[in-house]
């Protein structure tokens, strides 16, 4: 079942600075795109990067160790279908951000 988790105020977390969360072994990078925030797997999927630090250009994150790129919103990658991210339902209540996890 799935359940809310916090995972920050919304002052730790801008445009320039994105934020990474473990949550029971999962690592997860949250983004803020605008006035959205969004969640990602955190983990790049080619050797296992962390998203978190890598630069977002719109909704787009490169990965700082080999340059792998994934859409922060759906997880897709211009590197083709095969590769997807896994997104996760964010919320916002008050100054607080929640990500919804499995």
């Amino acid at each position: 079942m799935a359940e809310w988790i916090r995972v920050a105020n919304v002052s730790e977390i801008s445009p320039a600075k994105a934020r990474e969360i473990e949550h029971q072994g999962r690592v997860i990078a949250i983004f803020q795109v605008g006035e959205e925030y969004q969640a990602i797997d955190g983990i790049c999927p080619h050797q296992g990067g962390p998203l978190a630090e890598g630069p977002l250009d719109g909704t787009c994150v490169t990965c700082p160790w080999h340059g792998w790129q994934f859409d922060v919103v759906t997880g897709k990658t211009p590197l083709g279908t095969r590769v997807k991210q896994e997104v996760f339902p964010v919320k916002r209540e008050g100054d607080e951000i929640f990500v919804e996890l499995p």
